[in-house]
């Protein structure tokens, strides 16, 4: 429970929160297990939300902190086969963006930044059961660069020059040909 995470550790001289929590799942949204959505619904959304809710509070109070939530490069596509993910994702995405520009706004020294990263090497291809095209950074490598990103405040984070190019050809592109590719894509990691 989220909660009581906090309430374990809000006595602690916490200034950094970074919420990683997530898992990924293929197929057809029609096929899918409503269960495991809701799961992974409550695990890439609420739990972020619930976390950050409670530690922005106590650092705005103290007027110093970071938080780095964990989107993907996915929170930039619709994500056909693969829809709930990358429809958290994007959620995480949008909220982190907002509420920095929240702080930003309230002169506050709390600095919140948002992680996209595209494939890592982790454990989540076998969870979501998906084969990426192309090989995953090392989690060494991006969590280097996220700490990086997020102590020197960048707003989002985007690890390697390949998705930092996918982002920008994803501002450019049609949203009828974003959600062709995204679709041959994730087909492709069947």
């Amino acid at each position: 429970n989220c909660s009581l995470l906090y309430e374990r550790v809000k006595e602690e001289d916490i200034d950094i929160l970074i919420n990683n929590a997530g898992f990924g799942m293929a197929g057809e949204f029609i096929h899918g297990d409503l269960d495991r959505e809701l799961q992974m619904i409550n695990t890439n959304i609420k739990a972020l939300h619930i976390l950050t809710k409670l530690f922005l509070k106590d650092f705005v109070h103290r007027d110093y902190g970071y938080i780095l939530n964990v989107a993907s490069a996915a929170a930039f596509l619709s994500g056909p086969l693969m829809a709930t993910y990358y429809a958290t994702k994007a959620y995480v995405r949008n909220f982190t963006l907002a509420l920095r520009k929240e702080m930003q706004k309230a002169n506050a020294h709390v600095y919140i930044s948002a992680l996209c990263p595209g494939p890592v090497q982790t454990e989540f291809s076998e969870v979501a059961q998906v084969k990426f095209a192309l090989r995953g950074k090392s989690s060494m490598e991006v969590a280097k660069m996220a700490v990086d990103g997020m102590l020197g405040q960048k707003a989002q984070i985007i690890p390697g020059g390949l998705m930092k190019a996918a982002y920008v050809c994803c501002k450019l592109m049609p949203l009828f040909v974003l959600s062709e590719a995204s679709y041959h894509i994730q087909k492709r990691k069947e």
